[in-house]
């Protein structure tokens, strides 16, 4: 089939067969989980552990400067308040600079990664200009499909980002990388936080992402472990990830019933709970906490706004993306591991200033200094 007729026929077969791949979904488990994944393949460990060396450390360029112009398609999330994807994109190219890679990159924004039928188009423009590799990220439920299809043409390469946990479906024609931080690993972080804070009892209010796998990955494991507490879930709501949405679904929990807390599992959710809770004069009474440890959440956690976060170490995301490809082009591509994740920390309000900036320091090291409109270093403490 010509190229130029193939991506209708993707998209066809891809939109006729998601709601079978949703049904699915729960019925046997669609991924391999990273530690099941390294005793699949034993291999995966050493290189891991190697690879995550080389993106700790400063970019070096690697014998003759590559004269060939890498291609490569990035297919952003990115319309949000969350700085997430737009530090990733940055802290990428400015390593790709710093490796001495001379490459072309072009960017397709959207608001989430349910807006699947625009990212269908976007997919389908940047195979127009036949990239080297294409970076995206994709709702299980609907692009399984497509990118299924793109990995059996073996090219472009593909890297999916804020994806960590490989398909079972895939098995032998793995993506060229997933790069992401460990959801469950937050969501676990976040759990025994909020133990911790209530004693293991309580109730608490929840705020989804939009259906699909971020969703699954930090909702579902947090629910899962608060079931082994006395912490009961009173109320949930379905947000489109929007800080309007989710400030109309808080306030909804927060008109009746009586929470502890509310666990948002968004940058966009959080604020918008936030606005909620300011609005419903519960602000010191119900707790709240961000996912991502962006500008926006850290500006909130040192306004007092925000209780807590998982701060991920955002540019070694893209770091770890530009490395891969380096190694790629220098025909080491087998020594690149299947899977990237991605250090995270937990900070609280009132984490001491030297601590924090020593964090934003590390976390932002090619994207900048975040503007918190509050000065670090003449923050006063709380507890």
């Amino acid at each position: 089939m010509h190229r130029r007729h193939l991506f209708p026929f993707l998209l066809l077969c891809t939109m006729i067969s998601w709601r079978g791949q949703a049904a699915a979904f729960h019925q046997s488990p669609p991924f391999i989980t990273v530690d099941e994944f390294v005793a699949l393949h034993p291999e995966q460990h050493s290189l891991m552990q190697t690879f995550s060396q080389i993106v700790a450390q400063p970019g070096v360029k690697q014998g003759k400067i590559h004269k060939k112009r890498i291609k490569i398609a990035v297919i952003y999330p990115d319309i949000q308040v969350s700085d997430y994807w737009r530090r990733s994109l940055h802290s990428f190219i400015e390593r790709l600079d710093e490796i001495g890679i001379n490459h072309s990159v072009t960017e397709y924004s959207s608001k989430t990664s349910n807006e699947y039928k625009a990212q269908f188009g976007q997919v389908q423009n940047a195979l127009e200009d036949d990239p080297d590799y294409l970076i995206l990220t994709f709702d299980i439920f609907r692009h399984k499909t497509l990118v299924e299809r793109l990995l059996k043409r073996k090219r472009p390469k593909i890297i999916l980002q804020n994806i960590l946990t490989p398909l079972r479906d895939w098995e032998g024609f793995q993506p060229f990388m997933y790069v992401a931080f460990d959801h469950t690993i937050g969501a676990r972080l976040l759990a025994d936080y909020f133990t911790m804070r209530t004693g293991g009892k309580g109730t608490y209010g929840l705020l989804y992402f939009p259906t699909g796998y971020v969703n699954t990955m930090r909702s579902d494991t947090f629910r899962n472990l608060m079931e082994r507490t006395s912490i009961k879930l009173v109320k949930s709501a379905h947000t489109d990830s929007t800080v309007a949405d989710a400030a109309k679904a808080a306030r909804e929990i927060l008109s009746h019933q009586t929470v502890d807390f509310i666990y948002a599992t968004s940058t966009d959710i959080a604020l918008g709970a936030i606005k909620a809770i300011k609005q419903r004069h519960q602000s010191g009474k119900v707790l709240i906490n961000g996912w991502g440890g962006g500008s926006a959440e850290l500006k909130a956690l040192m306004k007092g706004d925000l209780d807590v976060t998982i701060m991920r170490m955002n540019d070694d995301n893209g770091v770890a993306m530009a490395e891969g490809i380096r190694l790629d082009q220098e025909g080491r591509g087998d020594t690149v591991p299947t899977i990237y994740s991605g250090e995270m920390v937990l900070i609280e309000k009132g984490i001491a200033p030297h601590d924090l900036e020593m964090l934003i320091k590390r976390a932002f090291r090619y994207s900048g200094k975040p503007s918190l409109d509050i000065p670090i270093h003449d923050h006063k403490v709380t507890k």
